[in-house]
């Protein structure tokens, strides 16, 4: 007989009463049996349900500018380092911008995300992404996100100026770990950023890459830093090692590893939006409907230079499950 060793709702509870899991806890969770998984998955849902009902948002990419990077970033096919065959180009046009918005409605889109590789955006990007922003706002209900590296002060109100409703600049992994993913810019950098953005006025976005060579107690301590950067979004991607980046070939990632990670997040996290992002498919295979009872909100379509599960297939997941799209809310 299968013997339950721990009672999960109490995760639940301290959440929803507003108490922090300790870090113990943390990682008693990340490490239970397999077979305890459906219960902790039942006592994330107490809380994502208590925030979000059966709601999902869904938010899509745009790869607006595509490698041409200096950062070597080592998980990234876009970086200086990388070898990957991806496609090359410059920031797209306005009117591929918009046009990209609009196919975004058309997939019951909420939040459009314009992402561009490189440090930090040029003066003529800047405008650039502002024309197409100006113009998307004007013509259509839809919250659009950018990430564009990172940004000085004064670019940061210029977007919000624009409409730009939330910046996008993950942490990524924990401020030990950090330098073996990346050296070309710190940890600290990526902190400066989200608080420029919060600073403007544009909600905060941010949040890591699982897989990465991290462990469980650097799992938790990101969890910990997601909560003290109160971002209002939280991207949770599980990490894609493509070939011709340094992370190509690691793996180390389960499904049910994915999702301890995710209900982690709910309960530490418990009125944030929380996104499955890139990596979803791959990493979560069949059992990826689980996760929409941790998290609230998915990517539709392709992420930068990899593929993602259709659109169709995303709202058929969704509508299997009895849950149902969120309809923007500007």
């Amino acid at each position: 007989m299968l013997v339950r060793t721990t009672d999960w709702s109490a995760y639940s509870n301290k959440a929803l009463m507003g108490e922090l899991v300790t870090k113990e806890e943390a990682l008693q969770l990340l490490q239970a049996e397999d077979s305890e998984l459906l219960a902790i998955m039942d006592a994330a849902f107490q809380v994502r349900s208590h925030y979000y009902g059966k709601k999902v948002k869904l938010n899509l990419i745009i790869n607006a500018k595509s490698g041409l990077c200096p950062e070597d970033c080592g998980y990234c096919s876009q970086s200086i380092i990388s070898r990957a065959p991806i496609d090359k180009y410059p920031l797209l046009d306005k009117a591929t911008l918009v046009e990209g918005a609009r196919k975004a409605m058309e997939l019951k889109v909420g939040t459009y995300c314009i992402v561009a590789s490189g440090r930090r955006p040029t003066t003529r990007e800047l405008e650039q992404v502002i024309e197409a922003v100006q113009e998307i706002k004007a013509a259509m209900p839809m919250k659009i996100c950018a990430c564009l590296g990172i940004l000085t002060s004064d670019q940061a109100v210029r977007l919000k100026d624009a409409g730009v409703n939330r910046y996008n600049h993950n942490l990524n992994t924990s401020r030990g770990h950090f330098q073996h993913i990346t050296t070309t810019h710190t940890y600290d950098h990526r902190m400066e950023t989200i608080a420029q953005a919060k600073a403007s006025g544009m909600s905060p976005c941010s949040g890591v890459i699982i897989g990465m060579g991290e462990n469980d107690e650097e799992i938790v301590e990101m969890a910990y830093a997601l909560r003290e950067l109160d971002a209002d979004s939280v991207p949770i991607n599980f990490l894609n090692p493509i070939a011709g980046t340094p992370l190509e070939g690691r793996t180390g990632l389960n499904p049910r590893k994915c999702l301890k990670v995710l209900a982690l997040m709910r309960f530490i996290l418990p009125a944030k939006e929380i996104r499955v992002a890139g990596g979803r498919e791959l990493n979560l295979g069949t059992l990826q409907p689980l996760a929409l009872y941790a998290a609230n909100s998915i990517f539709v379509g392709d992420y930068l230079t990899t593929q993602g599960q259709a659109a169709g297939e995303d709202h058929r997941m969704i509508e299997e499950l009895g849950f149902e799209i969120e309809p923007c809310a500007l």
